[in-house]
């Protein structure tokens, strides 16, 4: 797991990572996307690590953004960034700390981060609660862009359950390694709860390949009501 877009930020990957962040900016014209649960349908298909170069793209682009760590079971983000994860969303959530905007500055400029902090017993019902939207609603106050990292949808209802709060959902999947029919699911779990999906990101594609080209395909739903497709192509290598 790597913040190649913070490290390489004119390589080509960080260049896909803008081209999606235009992407979502354009998907609505008409209601600002400002909170986005990023997710999958299932486990190891990088929605954390594109959450996180998502995020620090927001905040190049001068939005002050905030990433947080809502997998409360299998919490990662912190390693991305070098955090401890002693205190974190939890901790907020049930009074043992207050949240200090200082904690939580990274070494981005523009980006925060709350990981998850200790591992509750009850992580969806500490995400459903009156509390969790409360908070929510005040970031929402300071911050111009919120990314929510959460479980895959077929493992647990979190990321439904946070899909209420957000402006927009990004389907993460890994190509080559996703089940067809499992990404199809996860879009019906998220659809039957009304969230509003963005579009779906291929991540994993083989770039090993002399001459390489990968498509970045794009979905989303217009003031019509209509799906409409787009299809970025976009060269990563050529050996």
């Amino acid at each position: 797991m790597e913040l190649i877009t913070f490290k390489k930020p004119k390589s080509p990957i960080s260049e896909a990572y803008k081209t999606l962040r235009t992407n979502i900016l354009f998907s609505s014209l008409d209601n600002k996307v400002k909170t986005i649960v990023v997710t999958s349908s299932g486990p190891g298909e990088g929605k954390t690590t594109i959450a996180s170069n998502l995020a620090v793209t927001f905040a190049q682009n001068g939005n002050k953004t905030l990433i947080l760590d809502c997998d409360l079971r299998k919490s990662k983000l912190h390693r991305i960034f070098n955090l401890s994860n002693q205190v974190g969303l939890s901790n907020i959530l049930i009074g043992e700390t207050s949240f200090m905007e200082e904690n939580f500055k990274t070494e981005v400029e523009n980006l925060y981060v709350i990981p998850a902090g200790t591992r509750p017993p009850n992580p969806a019902e500490l995400l459903s609660s009156e509390k969790m939207e409360i908070f929510l609603e005040n970031l929402k106050q300071t911050y111009d862009t919120i990314i929510i990292d959460t479980p895959p949808v077929l493992m647990v209802t979190d990321a439904q359950i946070l899909s209420k709060y957000s402006d927009g959902v990004i389907l993460v999947v890994s190509s080559g390694e996703a089940d067809k029919h499992a990404a199809q699911r996860a879009k019906e779990l998220l659809e039957k709860v009304n969230a509003k999906i963005l579009g779906a990101v291929l991540n994993k594609l083989d770039t090993t390949k002399k001459g390489y080209y990968g498509y970045y395909y794009y979905y989303y739903y217009g003031s019509d009501g209509q799906k409409h497709n787009q299809t970025k192509k976009r060269r990563f290598f050529s050996r």
